[in-house]
């Protein structure tokens, strides 16, 4: 078998995956040559610790060419083993054992193993870590060594998705012993090694020789990404031929890339959501009544159509995609109703209300655009939206997570359990609305487990329209994925859709045409 699709892993629910390594087509790729990327999202603050990742040029640079995770996401969906060659689970899928690949050498030559796992995945629940991944993590309860090339995981509560888990970008494997000084240098065992890093201006890697990936991957010799973090910039630098492709086209000029020859758009529709977070514990938006203010006075369509100019669709206030299984696209669409908001806010036992919004277009490109849309639409109902305009450097650490109500960017996630687990679980560190629930927590610990996909589907509708009620992201809309990239570069016939170029993939999956 070289291939198992979540749909199917979560049928068998303790299947075992032996997986292959390449999800490109049937179709030779030219060997040699560069790849020059304009990416966003970068900040001078850039290391190379996976726990910090969160945006595209180190998500790229990292997961996507120096450091690999022990299972992968193929650009059509299905789940393939990178550091780890098989797996297999006990019936209630609450121990797994991985079998790790053999012959894998980290770039300063250590061997990979076991050891390396363990130590790897332990940085992201020790004191103070405040990883995304902390939450994927801690629910292991025991890591052990079974041999050098074999590692099982007792999780607290079965978890038919652990597999996916494991392929998170966080969760980079670095060599034991030497953390410090891979976190540093950036040494891993993926395709490219480092060869040049400037923290928030550019990356340059050299492919390695002797992979263990062979020739079924990774066909440039050299890579390099350069942070272009203004869009018009970014755009430039692609029309003449500065990049080879740059992410988040600027919707507003994409006719000139259209009218260009020798540049074509990519565009896929996965999970991406722009989001406007509101801290539940925290006045006034600990009032349910507020956050369903706020949530009626937001005019959903008109953002689709002004910020993402149709390439997208009208969000619920639930970060579950149409992309995902398990999407609930029965629930009542949130609609602009000025009157309801007004309703609401005099549940509240207000007759007004002010309140800041923090945005920056390093959250999303229009993001401040889209405040300003907010803060007309919500004006009818007698809300009053001060839009703070902040730095982008430092948007990320300075502002998310900090300001109680802001703009926010998510790059979905391939499972429900994933994306819920991940910022909406009572706790964790990425709880961007500070939401905690108790229903909603009962659910995410009973689906979680639940290998019958009828009765997973059921529970995970029900989390979704609770957040959709109650929760305190505004999810006025998702966005397709939509890049551009120059001809002489050849991309697979199916563009990954779980981020942003082909799943941070591309200096793996595309060659020179």
């Amino acid at each position: 078998m070289n291939g198992i699709s979540r749909r199917g892993l979560l049928k068998t629910g303790a299947a075992a995956g032996v997986l292959g390594l390449t999800g490109m087509p049937l179709r030779a790729q030219t060997r040699g040559g560069k790849l020059t990327v304009g990416l966003n999202g970068a900040n001078t603050s850039d290391n190379w610790d996976g726990r910090t990742h969160a945006d595209m040029f180190m998500i790229g640079a990292a997961m996507g060419a120096v450091f690999d995770c022990l299972t992968e996401n193929g650009a059509d969906g299905s789940l393939k083993g990178e550091l780890a060659e098989s797996w297999e689970a006990s019936p209630d899928a609450k121990v797994w054992t991985f079998n790790l690949r053999q012959g894998v050498t980290f770039h300063n030559g250590k061997s990979f193993g076991a050891d390396d796992v363990i130590e790897s995945l332990q940085l992201h629940v020790a004191e103070g870590s405040k990883s995304g991944a902390q939450p994927i993590v801690s629910a292991i309860t025991e890591m052990k060594k079974i041999t050098e090339h074999q590692v099982q995981f007792t999780l607290a509560s079965g978890n038919a998705d652990f597999p996916y888990l494991m392929s998170d970008y966080h969760l980079l494997i670095y060599p034991a012993g030497q953390i410090d000084e891979a976190i540093a240098n950036g040494i891993g065992t993926g395709l490219y090694a480092v060869a040049a890093f400037d923290p928030g201006v550019r990356f340059v890697g050299k492919r390695v020789e002797n992979h263990y990936k062979g020739d079924s991957a990774g066909f440039f010799d050299e890579i390099e990404y350069i942070a272009i973090n203004d869009n018009t910039a970014r755009m430039n630098a692609l029309l003449t031929g500065q990049v080879d492709a740059i992410n988040r086209i600027d919707f507003k000029s994409e006719a000139l890339l259209k009218a260009n020859p020798a540049v074509r758009i990519q565009e896929v529709t996965g999970n991406q959501h722009y989001t406007f977070p509101m801290h539940t514990d925290t006045a006034p938006f600990n009032d349910v009544n507020v956050r369903q203010a706020l949530k009626y006075g937001l005019n959903r369509q008109e953002m689709v159509d002004k910020i993402l100019l149709g390439h997208g669709q009208v969000g619920n206030d639930s970060p579950i995609g149409p992309a995902n299984q398990y999407y609930n696209a029965d629930m009542e669409q949130l609609a602009y109703d000025p009157d309801k908001a007004k309703f609401h806010l005099q549940q509240a036992g207000l007759d007004s209300l002010t309140v800041d919004l923090s945005a920056s277009n390093a959250a999303f490109e229009g993001a401040v655009d889209a405040a300003q849309l907010f803060q007309a639409s919500a004006a009818a109902s007698g809300i009053n939206i001060n839009v703070v305009q902040e730095p982008a450097d430092g948007y990320w650490s300075n502002v998310w997570l900090k300001k109680p109500f802001c703009a926010c960017y998510w790059s979905g996630r391939a499972t429900e359990d994933w994306m819920f687990s991940s910022a909406y679980e009572a706790g964790v560190p990425w709880n961007d609305t500070k939401w905690d629930n108790a229903r909603f927590q009962e659910l995410l610990l009973t689906a979680r487990a639940e290998l019958d996909s009828d009765k997973r589907r059921e529970q995970y509708g029900e989390m979704q329209q609770i957040l959709s009620t109650e929760g305190g992201a505004l999810v006025p809309m998702f966005a397709n994925y939509v890049q551009a990239v120059n001809n002489r570069i050849a991309s697979p016939d199916t563009i990954g859709n779980l981020w942003q170029m082909d799943n941070c993939r591309m200096a793996e999956r595309w060659s020179v045409a």
